[in-house]
């Protein structure tokens, strides 16, 4: 039975959402192909349809999550309002894909680190749009810290089991960045 063009396009699409959940979930080492083809409701046969490893998924995966989405300017008050939530922290798998899996990144295929990096520099520009910064170095370096402490409070509130601690780091971080502490 032959494929269509859109449903070899939607089949991708599939993997590719349920890689990203399950990799932001679990990590990179934890998933397995066959899970990630199972969880997009297909066959683990069909993997090498779509893509030549388990590295150029990630990669692929990656590309959508954290360099696809459009490069709109990005208010850093209200963004840091909305990522900085429990409901945000507690969502690993539907939630900041660099928070998640930034630092198993490192240690993967120039591929993967490269699609993380084209991500941060997409984020940095989005932020620095929304800083209102005339100074274009300006508006970078603010964009860059802001950012920083975005992914740093949310990966600190989510490895504490405090729960209390968790809320004052991100209430904190949220103060500083110039939001609402609670």
């Amino acid at each position: 039975m032959k494929v269509t063009r859109e449903q070899v396009a939607e089949n991708r699409r599939r993997i590719l959402a349920a890689a990203g959940r399950l990799f932001r979930e679990r990590g990179f080492d934890a998933v397995s192909v066959a899970e990630v083809m199972r969880a997009a409701g297909l066959t683990h046969g069909g993997f090498y349809g779509y893509f030549r490893s388990k590295d150029d998924l990630i990669a692929a995966a990656l590309a959508e999550l954290v360099v696809a989405p459009p490069v709109a300017p990005l208010d850093p008050g209200r963004y840091a309002e909305q990522y900085l939530t429990p409901t945000h922290r507690d969502d690993r798998a539907g939630g900041c894909p660099v928070a998640a899996l930034g630092a198993e990144s490192v240690r993967q295929s120039p591929q993967i680190r490269a699609a993380m990096t084209e991500g941060l520099r997409r984020q940095i520009e989005r932020l620095a749009q929304g800083t209102g910064d005339v100074d274009p170095e300006a508006a970078r370096r603010a964009a860059i810290g802001q950012w920083s402490a975005l992914v740093g409070a949310l990966v600190l509130a989510r490895l504490s089991d405090d729960p209390a601690l968790s809320e004052e780091v991100l209430g904190e971080t949220r103060a500083w960045l110039g939001g609402p502490s609670s």
